[in-house]
C-alpha cells in the first residue's frame, strides 16, 4: 500500500568553514542508498518500486502461525527477516531523519526517507500482536543458507518465531521499541496519527522488555549463530532514552539515571556502535540532554554518561591515550573482520551527530590527548564516508553502483541471479549455486547503493561472491548512511539537489518526488491542511480501536466552498462529514458551506489501526 503518494523514480536530489568542498557527490550516494533499501523489501511491492528486477516475495510469511508477517526487510544477501538488525536499521533511519530533516528535505528525499522507515514500522506493528508478544524472526539462517535462490522463488521454510512472557527477549523488544519511538518523532510533523500509533506500540514493547527480561537468542535460538546478542541492558537504556526524547516524560529519563550503573550506561566505555552494542548511542543522546540544560536533578549522572560519550569519540579520532579504534593503513576504522563497514558507517553517523550537539552547545570534545573542535569530529566522519566512496588505497567505491569502480560480484542472491522478469522459470537451490553463485561473471542486476562488507585490516579487498565477509551488504550497514550523506551533502558545495537514477531503473514516465509527506495528496497545492490525532483507544477482546480526529484548516487567504474529500482505507464509522454519491467521497456538512480563511472544522472516525488517508478531490 502506498501510504505517502510516492511515485518518484526521477529524484530531485550554517556552512562550517573547516569542511572542504566535496570530492564526492553525497547526494547521489544518498539516492543510491535508498535504492538498496528498496532492493531489500519483502512482501507486496508498491507500484512505484524503482528497483524493477525485484518482485513480490514472502507473501505467506506468518501464515502457518496464523499471523500476518508480510513485509519488512530482508537482512543481507539472504532472505531471513532478523528482527534485531532490522529494528536497529529503522532506528538509524529515523534518527537520521530527526537530526537532518532540513537537509533531507532540501534534497527532495523526505518522501523516500519516511517510506523507508514505514516499510519497517508497518511490519513491526503487525509483528506486535499483543502487548507482551513480538514476532521476532521469519525464516532461519541454516535452511536459508543451504539455498541460493531469488526471494521470488523461495522454497526454504518461512517459520516465524515469537517472544512472549515465557520466552522473553529484552534486547529485541527494546530495540523495536526504540525504532518505533524514534520513528514517532520522525513522522510527527507529517502524520501525527501514525506517530501516536507508533508511540502506543513503543511504550508497550518497552514495558514488555523491561518486565520480562531475557536474551532474545535464548528464546529464538536459531538466531544465535547469526546475530548473537551480547546483552540487553544497553537496549533497555536505549529504548528509555528514545521514549524520553519522543514523549518528554520524566520517568523515562529517571529510568536511565536510576539504572546507569546497574545496566552499564555510565560504566561501559566502548569503541563500537552497532546493531548489538548501543551504549555509545545512549551516551551521546543523553549528552544532548545535558548540553541543552534539560537534565534537571540528574545532571551529575548525565555528566558521567557524557564522559563515556567523549571516550567513544576520542577513541575514534585517535586521541584517547592509546585506547583507540584501530585504523587501517588507508585510514578506515577497523572493528570486526565480518562486514566491517557496517561498524564504520554507524560510528561515522554517530560522530556527525555528536559534532552537531557539541557545536550547538558551543562546546569542545575534551580528550586525553587534547581538546578537539566539533568540526574536527565531523571531518573524521567525512573521512570515513570518503573512504567508502573511493578515497582509499584501492580507489574503489564500496557503495555498489557509485563511481567508476565498485564491486560487481556481490554476495547477494537477488543481485547475482537474473531477474524473474527476465528469467521467469524457477531457479532452484542447487541450480542457483551451480549456475549463478559460482559464475565468474558480474552480477546480472546491479544492486545500487549496497554497502558491502569492505576491505580487511590492511585495506585488501577480494571482489568474490564467496568472500561474504567482504562482499555481502547489510541493512544495518546502509541505514546510518542516510543521515550521514544528507549531512555531508548539505556542506559539500554541490549545486542543486537533482540526481538522476540509473536509466535501467527508470519507469516509462518521470515524476517529481514530494519534498514532504503530509497526509494529503491532490493535484496542485490545496489550500487546506489536515491535522490528525488519536483522541482515545480501547480494547474489545483482542482488538484495539482508535478514535481518530482530523482538523481541516483553511490555510489560504480566500474562502473555500464546495470542498470534496476522498477518504481511503476507512473501515469504521465517521461523523462530521456528509457522504456524496461517489464512493469514498465526502463533503462538508450542510450547515458549513464556507470555510473562511484561517478557520477550521473537524471530523472523527473510529477504526482499528492506522489512520485513513485523506485527500482533496476538488474545491472552489
Amino acid at each position: 500500500m502506498n501510504y505517502f503518494n510516492i511515485v518518484a523514480c526521477l529524484i530531485l536530489l550554517g556552512f562550517q568553514a573547516a569542511i572542504v568542498l566535496a570530492e564526492f557527490n553525497y547526494g547521489e550516494a544518498l539516492d543510491k542508498t535508498f535504492m538498496f533499501l528498496e532492493a531489500q523489501r519483502s512482501g507486496k511491492l508498491p507500484f512505484d518500486q524503482c528497483v524493477k528486477w525485484r518482485g513480490d516475495s514472502g507473501l505467506k510469511d506468518g501464515a502457518l502461525q496464523g499471523v500476518d508477517l508480510v513485509g519488512g526487510y530482508y537482512d543481507a544477501g539472504d532472505h531471513v527477516k532478523f528482527g534485531l538488525p532490522m529494528a536497529f536499521s529503522v532506528t538509524m533511519l529515523a534518527w537520521g531523519t530527526i537530526e537532518y530533516r532540513k537537509e533531507i528535505t532540501n534534497l527532495n528525499q523526505m518522501g523516500h526517507t519516511l517510506w523507508a522507515i514505514r516499510w519497517g514500522t508497518d511490519y513491526f506493528i503487525k509483528a506486535h500482536t499483543q502487548p507482551n508478544v513480538l514476532w521476532g524472526q521469519v525464516g532461519d539462517g541454516d535452511s536459508d543458507h543451504y539455498c541460493w535462490e531469488r526471494a521470488e522463488d523461495m522454497t526454504t521454510p518461512r517459520t516465524a518465531y515469537k517472544l512472549d512472557e515465557a520466552h522473553p527477549g529484552s534486547d529485541l523488544a527494546g530495540e523495536t521499541a526504540s525504532a518505533l519511538a524514534a520513528a514517532a518523532i520522525a513522522f510527527k510533523p507529517y502524520n501525527s496519527s501514525y506517530s501516536e500509533l507508533l508511540l502506543v506500540h513503543a511504550k508497550q514493547l518497552f514495558s514488555f522488555a523491561d518486565k520480562f527480561r531475557g536474551l532474545y537468542d535464548d528464546s529464538i535460538q536459531c538466531a544465535k549463530q547469526f546475530y548473537t546478542s551480547s546483552g540487553y541492558s544497553d537496549e533497555l537504556l536505549w529504548a528509555a532514552t528514545w521514549l524520553f526524547r519522543a514523549t518528554g516524560e520524566e520517568h523515562y529519563l529517571k529510568y536511565v539515571v536510576d539504572n546507569a550503573v546497574y545496566m552499564g550506561g555510565t560504566g561501559w566505555a566502548v569503541k563500537e556502535f552497532s546493531w548489538d552494542n548501543k551504549y555509545a548511542g545512549v551516551q551521546i543522546l543523553l549528552s544532548k540532554v545535558l548540553m541543552e540544560q534539560k537534565g534537571g536533578a540528574y545532571i551529575s549522572t548525565l555528566k558521567q554518561y557524557q564522559a563515556k560519550a567523549d571516550y567513544f569519540a576520542c577513541a575514534c579520532l585517535q586521541k584517547n591515550d592509546g585506547y583507540n579504534v584501530h585504523l587501517t593503513p588507508g585510514g578506515l576504522m577497523y572493528v570486526h573482520e565480518w562486514n566491517n563497514l557496517q561498524y564504520a558507517s554507524a560510528a561515522s553517523f554517530l560522530l556527525a551527530v555528536y559534532s552537531d550537539y557539541l557545536s550547538a552547545a558551543n562546546a569542545k570534545l575534551t580528550c586525553p590527548d587534547g581538546q578537539i573542535q566539533p568540526h574536527e569530529v565531523l571531518n573524521f566522519a567525512k573521512s570515513q564516508a570518503d573512504y567508502i566512496l573511493g578515497k582509499n588505497p584501492k580507489s574503489m567505491s564500496y557503495l555498489v553502483g557509485y563511481g567508476p569502480k565498485y564491486p560487481t560480484h556481490v554476495h547477494h542472491r537477488g543481485a547475482s541471479i537474473a531477474s524473474i522478469s527476465v528469467l521467469p522459470s524457477m531457479v532452484s537451490c542447487v541450480q542457483g549455486f551451480e549456475a549463478w553463485y559460482r559464475s565468474p561473471g558480474a552480477d546480472p542486476n546491479v544492486i545500487y547503493g549496497a554497502l558491502v562488507g569492505g576491505p580487511d585490516q590492511n585495506d585488501g579487498f577480494n571482489d568474490d561472491r564467496s568472500s561474504y565477509e567482504q562482499t555481502e551488504p547489510t541493512l544495518s550497514g546502509s541505514a546510518p548512511l542516510v543521515g550521514l550523506f544528507a549531512k555531508l551533502e548539505s556542506l559539500s558545495g554541490n549545486k542543486g539537489p537533482y540526481h538522476k537514477r540509473p536509466t535501467t531503473e527508470q519507469p516509462s514516465q518521470n515524476y517529481h518526488h514530494q519534498t514532504s509527506v503530509p497526509s494529503t495528496k491532490s493535484p496542485g497545492v490545496p489550500p487546506v491542511r489536515f491535522l490528525h490525532s488519536i483522541t482515545n483507544t480501547w480494547n474489545v477482546g483482542k482488538t484495539t480501536y482508535y478514535r481518530h480526529k482530523v482538523v481541516i484548516k483553511n490555510t489560504s487567504e480566500k474562502p473555500i466552498t464546495d470542498l470534496k474529500l476522498v477518504l481511503e482505507d476507512l473501515s469504521g464509522n465517521l461523523w462530521g462529514l456528509s457522504p456524496t454519491p461517489v464512493k469514498n467521497t465526502y463533503e462538508l456538512p450542510p450547515w458549513l458551506k464556507v470555510l473562511n480563511p484561517g478557520s477550521d472544522c473537524s471530523f472523527v472516525y473510529i477504526q482499528e489501526g492506522p489512520q485513513a488517508k485523506v485527500s482533496v478531490l476538488s474545491y472552489q
